[in-house]
């Protein structure tokens, strides 16, 4: 007899199976249910930091969990189920921002002597000033120094140029010393 309990310590292996059993919806569903349930959290911060917007960043949640549920079976392997889960969520987030129109970068050119930084700051007040970056500037900022990802990345990801996304890092710097000083 088939057991439906799906145990919270299954490989991410066994759990894309499952989510993919088409002919047992009831497991597929309740698989479904578990994925989304181990990675929502880690995926709705990465989606608010974006989006530095609580409803916006639900809802590109959900809609890259769809994106995620809808392409399955095109994940081979080659990362982390949490590494694939992300990038969907980050471009789901961007995009949304994008459609907003509040996704515009800005040409300033940063050459100039960085402020000088306290000692000390804790992370509210840099979770705090990361928050009040422009949007693109803040997004590539997170993409970059949080998210990892590299500026070839970011790049290809917005459709910008490699300096773009530099000179964003940059600027998101400058205005944070300045921020944090």
């Amino acid at each position: 007899m088939f057991r439906l309990a799906t145990p919270p310590d299954i490989s991410e292996r066994d759990l894309v199976e499952r989510c993919q059993q088409n002919d047992q919806p009831a497991l597929k569903r309740q698989s479904q249910r578990l994925l989304y349930e181990r990675y929502k959290r880690a995926m709705f911060s990465t989606a608010f930091r974006i989006l530095n917007d609580y409803d916006n960043a639900n809802d590109a949640l959900q809609d890259a969990f769809v994106e995620v549920f809808r392409h399955l079976d095109q994940f081979a392997f080659r990362s982390t189920l949490g590494a694939w889960i992300k990038t969907i969520v980050v471009r789901q987030a961007v995009r949304k921002q994008q459609l907003e129109g509040r996704f515009q970068t800005l040409d300033e050119a940063v050459h100039d002597q960085p402020a000088p930084l306290r000692d000390t700051v804790t992370g509210a007040e840099l979770d705090a000033a990361i928050r009040t970056l422009p949007d693109g500037a803040r997004t590539i900022f997170l993409l970059v120094e949080v998210e990892g990802y590299m500026h070839r990345e970011v790049a290809e990801m917005l459709g910008i140029s490699e300096g773009t996304s530099k000179s964003q890092v940059s600027y998101a710097k400058k205005l944070l010393r300045q921020r944090l000083s």
